[in-house]
Order: C-alpha cells, then sequence, then structure tokens
C-alpha cells in the first residue's frame, strides 16, 4: 500500500514536473517521463530522475533547475537523485510530450521495443517511414544521423518540402 500524497508533495511534484529539458524546452521533465519520483524523507524533497541516455549531456543542468526551483518555491531541504535502473526509453514520452514534440515539427518517437527486451543500436537509416510531423506525409528521408541532440535525427518531407527532427526510439 502506497503512502497518500500529501499537500506539500503534491507540490513539490507541480514545481518539478515544471522544469523544461534545456535541448528541447518546449518539452519538461514530466512530458518527457524522466521525473521518476517527487518525496519527502526525513523533512526533504527527494526528486528522483532518469537520464534519457546514460551520457546525456543535460543531465547535470537538470537536477541543478529542480534543485533551484524547489528552492525558489520554499522547500528548504533539496536532493536531487538519479536512477539508471530501469533505463528510460521513449515509451515514457507522455502522449502531452508527443503532442508537444509534433506541435514544435519534431517527430515524436514511432515505437520503443518491449521493456526489457534488447535495445538495438541502429546509427544508420531507420527502416520504415518517419512520418512529417508537418504534413504527415509518410515520403521523408533521414538527411542526417544526428541532429542537434544525440538523440535526434535530421529528415527532409518530400511532400512539404521541409526539414525536421525526429526523436529515435530506444
Amino acid at each position: 500500500m502506497s503512502a497518500p500524497v500529501t499537500a506539500p508533495a503534491a507540490a513539490a511534484w507541480a514545481v518539478a514536473a515544471s522544469v523544461p529539458d534545456p535541448e528541447l524546452p518546449f518539452l519538461t521533465v514530466a512530458d518527457l517521463g524522466i521525473l521518476r519520483g517527487v518525496e519527502p524523507v526525513d523533512g526533504a524533497v527527494v526528486v528522483t530522475v532518469t537520464p534519457t541516455y546514460s551520457g546525456c549531456p543535460a543531465m547535470a543542468e537538470i537536477q541543478r533547475d529542480i534543485h533551484r526551483r524547489l528552492i525558489q518555491a520554499g522547500f528548504e531541504r533539496v536532493e536531487v537523485r538519479v536512477a539508471l535502473a530501469p533505463p528510460w526509453t521513449t515509451d515514457w514520452i507522455t502522449d502531452s510530450g508527443r503532442r508537444k514534440l509534433a506541435a514544435a515539427g519534431v517527430a515524436p518517437p514511432l515505437a520503443a521495443p518491449s521493456p526489457g527486451a534488447p535495445v538495438p543500436v541502429n546509427l544508420g537509416p531507420r527502416r520504415g517511414p518517419v512520418p512529417c510531423p508537418r504534413c504527415a506525409s509518410p515520403a521523408t528521408t533521414q538527411t542526417s544521423a544526428f541532429g542537434a541532440t544525440a538523440c535526434t535525427s535530421l529528415y527532409r518531407c518530400h511532400g512539404c518540402g521541409e526539414p525536421f527532427e525526429y526523436v529515435r526510439e530506444i
């Protein structure tokens, strides 16, 4: 049986959940599914986050931002922990996060491997079409294996001609 959520814990969750991702600032850490927990422990607020991948360069900034915002919100003792297990997958991106990606012109990941299944590492073009987030055309071509972040690829749509990023499934 889980403990009831207290008002301060819910308030702390709301603050932490609103922290934007530094690489995709139109998404929050909650949208990405990397915010794993916010709980009171011995008078402190303990926040647990999971990086999108083990070498994520934004993790230190995310931890600092969560800590700073909770302190500014009046929480006196804050600890931000990183949990590597279970590893994050793109399945954890919320429906809202997927809509925000598409609205920003970034194609959301299509399908991640089943939980617990081996994660294939494919640096080449994705097998199968990546629909354009602007016009939904499946006629797209990968132009670069890497985009602005290590977890995105660059594509161009043959339907509308627009370039776009695609968040690769992990």
